[in-house]
Parts: C-alpha cells; sequence; structure tokens
C-alpha cells in the first residue's frame, strides 16, 4: 500500500465509524511507517501522541498485524482499537496513550530498563509539540541524558499546532540544551525518517519531524477545524477522497 492508500483508509474509517483525529494521523504516517520498515528484533515503538492512533492502526494493518475487519472496529464497543491505543486490549501496542506528555517518560524508562539488563534494541517515541507545553517531557530529556541514552530516538511530530498555546519556534537547540543530539528533518521525507532511525549517537536523540497537519489533503492541511473531525456527509467524504493527493 502507498501513502494515497492509507490516507483513503484512515478517511474511510473516521467516516464509517464517525471519529477519529484524521489530520493528527497523517502528520505522523510517514514516520510510524518508515519505523515499522526499520525495526529489529528487541527495538520498541511508543505513541505518546495518543490521539493519532489511526495512523499506527492503519500500518498495524499495513504490515499484518491485525485484520482489515479489525482496522474497521476501530472505536466501537469492544473493539481493541480504541481512540486512543490500549495496550491492555491490543498486544502490538506498547503504551497506553491518553492524556498528553506520559508516553515519553515511559520511552526513557524503558531505555534505561533495557541499558541496565544490558538487552538490545532501540526505544523510539513519537510525540506531538504540544507535548512540549509539559513539564514531564523536560524532565524526561534531563534524565535521559544524564543516563546518556543512547538506544532512545524521541522524533516530534512539529507540525506547530500547538503553537497557538505556546509559541515553541523551534525544539532543536532546546533538546541540544539538555544533552541531546538533535537535528530538524522534513517529516514527510521517507529517506530522511529512515537514515534518522539508524543513526548511532553516544547521546540520546532528538528529531524534529518538520510536518503538515492534515497532509495530502488540502482541505485539511494545517486547518484548525480539522483537529477533531471527520466527514459527516457522504458527500463530503467523496469530496475528500477525490482531493487525496501523495
Amino acid at each position: 500500500m502507498n501513502r494515497k492508500d492509507l490516507v483513503k483508509l484512515i478517511v474511510e474509517n473516521a467516516y464509517r465509524n464517525q471519529d477519529g483525529h484524521i489530520a493528527s494521523a497523517l502528520s505522523v504516517l510517514d514516520c510510524i511507517d518508515c519505523l515499522y520498515q526499520q525495526m529489529q528484533v528487541g527495538d520498541e515503538f511508543i505513541l505518546s501522541k495518543g490521539h493519532a492512533s489511526l495512523a499506527l492502526y492503519v500500518i498495524l494493518l499495513k504490515y499484518g498485524y491485525i485484520s482489515e475487519a479489525e482496522f474497521f472496529t476501530f472505536g466501537q464497543f469492544d473493539s481493541r482499537l480504541g481512540g486512543h491505543p490500549s495496550s491492555r486490549k491490543c498486544p502490538f501496542v506498547r503504551f497506553s496513550a491518553g492524556s498528553l506528555g506520559h508516553g515519553f517518560p515511559y520511552a526513557v524508562g524503558r531505555a534505561l530498563a533495557k541499558k541496565i539488563a544490558g538487552k538490545q534494541g532501540r526505544i523510539f517515541c513519537l510525540i506531538g509539540d504540544g507535548e512540549a507545553n509539559e513539564g514531564t517531557t523536560w524532565e524526561s530529556a534531563l534524565i535521559a541524558s544524564t543516563y546518556h541514552l543512547n538506544n532512545l530516538t524521541c522524533f516530534m511530530d512539529f507540525n506547530k499546532s500547538g503553537e497557538r498555546a505556546i509559541q515553541l519556534h523551534d525544539c532543536v537547540d532546546k533538546f541540544h540544551e539538555f544533552g541531546w543530539s538533535a537535528e530538524r528533518i522534513d517529516g514527510h521525507n521517507e529517506q530522511m525518517i529512515q537514515k534518522a532511525a539508524v543513526y548511532q549517537t553516544s547521546s540520546p536523540l532528538f528529531v524534529q519531524l518538520n510536518t503538515i497537519k492534515g497532509k495530502g489533503i488540502p482541505m485539511m492541511q494545517n486547518n484548525p477545524a480539522w483537529h477533531h473531525r471527520w466527514p459527516t456527509s457522504e458527500e463530503e467524504y467523496e469530496k475528500i477522497l477525490l482531493s487525496i493527493s501523495d
């Protein structure tokens, strides 16, 4: 499945079940796809930005972890696939993401545990830029550098939606000051994401993904009205499908 196919599936699922954060899912879709291509035995992926769950679920579908029938149970009663991922319900979810800001501290703990136990494998955590407003983000960054967790990579979905609350401008220099290796890349460029996923440093690695919220659907791109919205009529649904770009 190519990106356009994945976007169509996300939109169809949200329309069928009248639920989901489509635009948020589309800004992280490329990162999650690339990570699932790159991850080795012992690696773990933690989606801290839990409301972007449709992106995770469509990638689980793409790589055969769940069936298409289960994918379309999203948000339904007794489904394993909730609006926010649950590790208690779905074995392919590492962390139950609810309120923003908790996945990153968990990822730091997992990376530290691997270090102490001498186990191989990397921890990849995907956070949103809004999570930079949480104190736990910076406490976690400090702990990770203190313990030299070079088995930890934190990707930030920097789609700037959080800047309606606090102007971050850029987080690369901030993480660098906390003792991390840090870089910014195009969050929709597959080669750049894959390169970042295998990059080895002596310190934890922060990667700022410069992304477009709602990437691939013109009416949703950087449009706050689509943060938690889905097509509500067949006409709107068909219009969106026709507008999807690569």
